[in-house]
């Protein structure tokens, strides 16, 4: 079974989708055969190296009041708890660039998809649970290492611009596909599940997926 997972790496839901997913995949134990791939997608393709102060970002992007951004908070933190995953508001205040992290995860990709699936799940932890700039190339290679990849070769993806046309691609052809939001995955080429479903849910579209061979 291959599942595309189309995805930014400063996307909460994102980060509450792919640990639903794990487990789901889990549940369906070794026989399922599931090959996973990470797919790029910039919810903030032309922002700043620097950054902006996430609550005002929110405000201006999805004119959210200051007391919706902090419910939406609690219920994100609330579901990555249920699943494992700690999201550490207080230490995350700003939203960066992300795009040389997804060049270093098609990089990582090329190596292998565990090798991916490792650094996926560092750079969201690099950034939801240490507050850490996920743009940042002392991050990314503290990621890489984490991930178990060779910190010399991301070094030198990070520095040359390697993969960059790449990933534009990749994002234009699922843009191309009608993804407008993450995240979106993509079971066999056809089917589509968006959002940062409940494990039962991810469970099941793949049980009935698998049962249609």
């Amino acid at each position: 079974m291959k599942i595309d997972f189309v995805s930014d790496v400063s996307c909460p839901w994102c980060a509450i989708g792919l640990a639903a997913l794990d487990q789901a995949i889990d549940r369906l134990g070794p026989q399922a055969d599931v090959q996973l791939h990470f797919q790029p997608f910039e919810l903030n393709p032309q922002m700043a190296a620097e950054g902006e102060e996430i609550v005002d970002h929110l405000a201006r992007k999805y004119r959210m009041a200051p007391a919706q951004v902090d419910a939406n908070r609690d219920a994100i933190r609330e579901r990555g708890a249920a699943l494992g995953f700690e999201f550490r508001m207080d230490r995350r205040d700003r939203i960066y660039n992300t795009f040389d992290a997804h060049r270093l995860l098609h990089w990582a990709g090329l190596e292998g998809a565990a090798a991916q699936h490792a650094l996926k799940q560092a750079l969201l932890k690099a950034y939801f649970t240490e507050g850490q700039n996920p743009g940042a190339p002392e991050v990314l290679l503290q990621a890489a290492t984490a991930a178990g990849l060779d910190p010399l070769r991301a070094a030198e993806v990070l520095a040359s611009g390697t993969y960059a046309d790449a990933v534009r691609e990749a994002e234009q052809f699922w843009q191309q596909q009608g993804i407008q939001s993450v995240p979106s995955i993509i079971v066999n080429d056809r089917y589509l599940i968006q959002g940062g479903q409940p494990v039962e849910a991810f469970e099941q579209a793949l049980r009935q997926i698998a049962a249609e061979g």
